[in-house]
């Protein structure tokens, strides 16, 4: 069992999540139980799918869990794009947005890369 909290992937997905409730908290009412809702659900599901993996015992178990995350990180880079795309979301917003986003994209991506290369030394 590993500590998620000393993952930087974890770190920058919390940050995500919590930046995302911010900003979504201007999305039109209309877009409660639709965008604003699967914008969220992405949001954190990038972050509890890294906790839920490092609570597993073997690696195999956290990469299946990784993949996961990353999967939502996908989606929600989209979310985005499309919540920009329609207004709801500034330029500027979207900007500081996308830069921690892809920071968090990246950092995931490194770490189930060099787990992968671990497993496959096994």
């Amino acid at each position: 069992m590993r500590d998620h909290r000393k993952l930087r992937a974890f770190e920058l997905a919390d940050q995500v999540a919590l930046a995302i409730y911010q900003t979504t908290k201007t999305f039109p009412k209309e877009e409660m139980f639709g965008m604003t809702s699967q914008i969220r659900r992405a949001a954190v599901s990038v972050p509890s799918n890294i906790v839920e993996g490092c609570a597993r015992n073997s690696n195999a178990d956290l990469l299946r869990f990784l993949d996961i995350a990353f999967g939502s990180g996908r989606e929600l880079e989209y979310q985005l794009s499309l919540a920009q795309r329609l207004g709801y979301v500034t330029g500027e917003d979207y900007r500081s947005l996308d830069i921690v986003v892809n920071e968090m994209m990246k950092v995931l991506s490194g770490l189930i890369k060099s787990l992968g290369n671990s497993e496959s030394e096994s």
